[in-house]
């Protein structure tokens, strides 16, 4: 039987096939996910770097898309810290009171972690569907270093919360 979790998955759009992957690897264990993020085809991601759409309605647009959520998943890839749009999600994502769920993606290190999610994030987990779905569900709030199960102090306490 299948679990439906909506989640918006805040991720660096280079890391586009991780968000497929990662929706793949939960649904083999039984949760479909419902991604509510933006994954801009090829025509719109043009428009969005040419800045033909105006900030006002990508940050209204994200905000619709991030409420109907009930948790927030940081795919965090080589490149995530850099990204200011990761950056504001995460910092809305808290405003709205959403769960915020760390997940390294293959190759992601300490390093790629975006400031507002070390400021703000519930959990950090590595790429373990079982690990990522306890985290989703809040019944764990590890932080993990990458690549191993070992935890490591969260830079901030975050409070407790469910989806």
């Amino acid at each position: 039987m299948s679990k439906r979790r909506h989640v918006f998955i805040s991720h660096h759009h280079a890391d586009d096939d991780h968000v497929t992957k990662l929706t793949k690897l939960l649904g083999r264990n039984g949760f479909e996910i419902r991604n509510s993020s933006i994954r801009a085809k090829p025509t719109n991601q043009a428009r969005l770097d040419a800045g033909k759409i105006p900030e006002r309605t990508l940050k209204r647009l994200l905000r619709m898309k991030m409420s109907w959520a009930g948790a927030v998943v940081v795919l965090i890839g080589k490149q995530t810290h850099k990204r200011p749009w990761v950056d504001w999600e995460i910092r809305k994502a808290k405003e709205l009171g959403k769960r915020i769920v760390g997940v390294y993606a293959h190759g992601g290190t300490k390093a790629d972690i975006p400031p507002a999610f070390e400021q703000y994030g519930s959990t950090l987990v590595n790429w373990n569907s079982d690990s990522i779905i306890d985290a989703i569900e809040g019944k764990d709030n590890p932080f993990e270093d990458p690549g191993s199960r070992t935890p490591r102090e969260p830079v901030h306490t975050a409070p407790p919360s469910r989806c």
